[in-house]
């Protein structure tokens, strides 16, 4: 049985498969869940009210998207990934599994986000602040996230960039370089990665 919500306001030819809810009523004055036209959305997915995705959402299973999120077209978030809500995401991204984003981040546009990566939005420990203030990461169109690499707090990824696999991205990486290492080092992208991001899938 579907698990689907009144708040959701659905596109033509979407698949929303059992156990899965679209439009999570979160507190009682919340708004719908908005999806474009051919959203798949996989068991046992949720997605929050008050979130708003375009043309062509493909879910894995178990995935989180919480409220105040603004996803383009054609992104694939995948199984057991969490978006924490406030989230702004561009178009033809692709977040593999078990990926972590934490609220107030900035996606762009042909990203790609490799399994179990990690990123934060709090600089100060608990013991060390008297206020929450969460700053995320920017990352710019065509930025590629190796897999296990953790983004600290507001790190900007410059258009182009790569981030390898198991990376700490501690500070700013520029345009079209390639961060290695914990702590990471910023050296010049190859020559032979130096060109866009491919979409994973077309209209």
């Amino acid at each position: 049985m579907n698990s689907q919500s009144n708040l959701a306001r659905l596109g033509e030819n979407c698949l929303i498969q059992p156990h899965a809810i679209v439009g999570f009523m979160y507190r009682p004055d919340c708004g719908p869940a908005y999806l474009g036209n051919g959203a798949v959305v996989r068991a046992y997915t949720i997605i929050y009210g008050d979130v708003r995705i375009g043309d062509g959402l493909r879910t894995g299973h178990h995935a989180l998207i919480r409220e105040f999120t603004a996803i383009g077209n054609y992104v694939l978030v995948g199984t057991s990934t969490v978006i924490d809500g406030q989230v702004e995401i561009g178009d033809y991204v692709s977040i593999q599994t078990r990926v972590y984003i934490p609220s107030h981040t900035q996606i762009g546009s042909y990203v790609f986000i490799g399994p179990g990566a990690v990123l934060t939005n709090d600089k100060y420990p608990l013991r060390q602040r008297a206020t929450y203030q969460p700053l995320g990461p920017v990352l710019a169109d065509h930025v590629t996230i190796g897999a296990n690499a953790t983004l600290l707090p507001g790190v900007k990824i410059g258009e182009g960039s790569m981030v390898a696999a198991g990376a700490v991205v501690t500070a700013d990486v520029p345009p079209w370089s390639l961060a290695v290492g914990a702590p990471a080092r910023v050296q010049p992208l190859p020559a032979h990665l130096r060109q866009p991001n491919v979409p994973i899938f077309k209209e």
